[in-house]
């Protein structure tokens, strides 16, 4: 167990049933990035074209480290099964034969949005806000059992609505983004659903008593912690327009 995500007490409630758990995840969603003023303002055409591009830009480090930590789960997981299930979400952003892969199409939207591929490729406009943030869920997802990562990929329990927001508002108000760079929230609204069920029924099984029930709850609390704090970063660097050292003498 990692130790700073413990319970603070012992508890010896009674375990919540199933469902209770599962509703107990379930309620995290007040806390999902989509109700980040970021993200608010991003969904309600209220961004500039350099915070959209700043947002991709900053997202795309994410979006590589997702397989990279995919890897790391699987390394840490003996169950040939669960592998075989997991290793799916890493072809989904790699690709494979016949199907480019998520990084593909995020580059494409990035394209779309007017920046080059290589500068998304060598991260040069990543923030050191987000780059702590997203180094910190790989760094988790390492050490941890494969069932307590899992647990924090529930994320995307939430994650069709942000998704099905953007595909429904960004070409209203955006229209100078390229309709071509939408292709990888359309794909992450299946892939979403799929992968929830299976981290969803590895949580339910694993996490048994009240206090690794809890302790459940405070994995999927960390990474909500994670993803707003990629957005607190970006904020302050393209709604603020106060970028890290802004008040440093060059």
């Amino acid at each position: 167990m990692i130790e700073a995500l413990l319970p603070r007490r012992v508890t010896d409630e009674a375990p919540y049933s199933r469902e209770e758990f599962q509703a107990k995840l379930q309620e995290k969603e007040r806390f999902y990035h989509i109700h980040h003023p970021f993200q608010v303002r991003m969904n309600s055409g209220e961004l500039d074209a350099e915070a959209i591009r700043g947002w991709t830009a900053n997202r795309y480090y994410y979006q590589t480290t997702i397989p990279v930590k995919d890897a790391a789960i699987m390394a840490n997981c003996a169950d040939r099964e669960t592998r075989r299930l997991w290793i799916q979400r890493i072809l989904d952003h790699d690709g494979s034969d016949g199907d480019e892969g998520g990084l593909e199409a995020w580059l494409a939207l990035g394209a779309a949005v007017g920046l080059e591929r290589e500068e998304l490729e060598d991260h040069r406009h990543v923030l050191p806000g987000v780059r702590f943030a997203i180094d910190a869920y790989y760094n988790f997802a390492r050490s941890a059992r494969w069932q307590e990562a899992a647990a924090s990929s529930l994320t995307e329990l939430f994650a069709p609505k942000i998704h099905q927001k953007r595909l429904d508002n960004w070409p209203d108000h955006y229209p100078w983004i390229d309709a071509s760079g939408y292709a990888y929230f359309r794909k992450r609204l299946s892939e979403a659903r799929r992968d929830v069920q299976h981290g969803l029924t590895v949580t339910l099984d694993t996490f048994k008593t009240r206090y690794e029930q809890e302790y459940a709850l405070n994995i999927l609390q960390f990474k909500l912690d994670i993803l707003w704090s990629m957005l607190d970063a970006m904020w302050m660097a393209y709604i603020e327009k106060k970028p890290p050292f802004y008040c440093c003498e060059d």
